[in-house]
């Protein structure tokens, strides 16, 4: 069952769960799941609303992890109907929706985003291997060949090239996609330039994930919650601070923040889209079958958040940031969601 959110702005007023009835919201879709996706949801909500007689869908930012849980609690009035996601779903959230009866599932892959590192444009931009995040960030690390608890509290003694300035990281918490991908891709690309990392995965998986994506609790990684914007507006206040979030924020203050340089690109449209910028990853909706039939416009939704108008190279969530499929996977995506394809248990 939903909790009770705070306001979000939607369309052209604020809206709050809380001030919405069961009986009067099945007549309008409701949206839960990734702070990332949020911006691009609610663009397409309010398109929604305008262009069509539908009313414009609600949407609630809860976090990835937050938004499937509530997606898998149940199908009916009082669950939603589609759940955002900076990740794709885990098998143990497959289970989880089976488990309560959510057993029809479409996956709808809406775009690609990269994840940067910023900082204010008050310091200087910045520079890291994927090797220096891993050795800046995890809670233990490969020192002379020895695992030991991080001992680094600067970054120019992660890497000497690195300024003389204490790690202070604001990113998002454990519920977070973007914690997710940023520890798969991100801290684990780094911390397999080990051999010794490399060993350990041979013989015991779950070590090695532990080791590898586990950020560090000594106040070095602060949690920001699920707002990314709250994170840069904290950069602004600390530009001796480096926050972690989704491109499409940096590109939306750029004209006070900075993307860091990741092995050697920037974080750009043109090399997330091309992927030659590293940190990156695949952007999702789900979608629950079973609610298609008893809450109006689920359907067409789908076909806006799909179109040309909004997902081709030149749409309108290109201009907020979203990096769109290529043209024959979108063709392909559009076939799946045409036809009600759904995950299978």
């Amino acid at each position: 069952m939903f909790k009770k959110p705070t306001l979000k702005k939607i369309g052209i007023g604020l809206v709050g769960l809380s001030m919405i009835t069961i009986a009067e919201a099945r007549d309008q879709i409701r949206i839960v799941g990734s702070s990332t996706v949020f911006p691009f949801s609610t663009a397409v909500a309010e398109e929604f609303g305008r262009s069509t007689g539908f009313k414009t869908p609600v949407v609630e930012s809860t976090g990835s992890g937050g938004g499937l849980k509530l997606f898998c609690a149940g199908v009916g009035d009082n669950y939603p109907d589609i759940t955002n996601s900076s990740r794709a779903i885990k098998s143990s959230e497959i289970e989880l929706c089976a488990s309560n009866g959510v057993k029809n599932v479409i996956e709808v892959k809406v775009g690609y985003d990269g994840i940067v590192l910023a900082n204010s444009k008050e310091a200087s931009q910045l520079s890291f291997s994927l090797q220096d995040i891993w050795l800046g960030l995890a809670k233990d690390v490969v020192v002379n060949g020895e695992i030991i608890p991080n001992p680094y509290q600067y970054w120019n003694e992660v890497n000497p090239s690195l300024p003389n300035s204490k790690i202070e990281v604001l990113g998002p918490p454990p519920t977070s996609g973007t914690r997710d991908a940023f520890a798969e891709i991100a801290l684990e690309g780094g911390c397999t330039a080990y051999p010794e990392v490399e060993a350990l995965r041979a013989k015991d998986n779950n070590r090695f994930k532990a080791l590898c994506h586990t950020i560090r609790e000594d106040g070095a990684y602060i949690e920001a919650g699920e707002n990314d914007n709250l994170i840069v507006g904290k950069l602004l206040a600390n530009p001796g601070a480096i926050g972690v979030f989704g491109y499409s924020f940096l590109e939306e203050n750029s004209d006070v923040i900075q993307g860091s340089f990741v092995e050697g690109h920037e974080p750009s449209f043109d090399n997330i889209s091309d992927k030659i910028y590293q940190i990156s990853r695949s952007l999702f909706a789900y979608v629950k079958k079973a609610h298609i039939d008893s809450v109006p416009g689920i359907e067409e939704f789908l076909n806006e958040f799909l179109s040309e108008k909004a997902m081709g190279d030149f749409g309108y969530l290109a201009e907020k940031g979203l990096i769109p499929l290529p043209a024959p996977e979108l063709l392909i995506v559009q076939n799946k969601a045409d036809n009600l394809i759904s995950l299978k248990n």
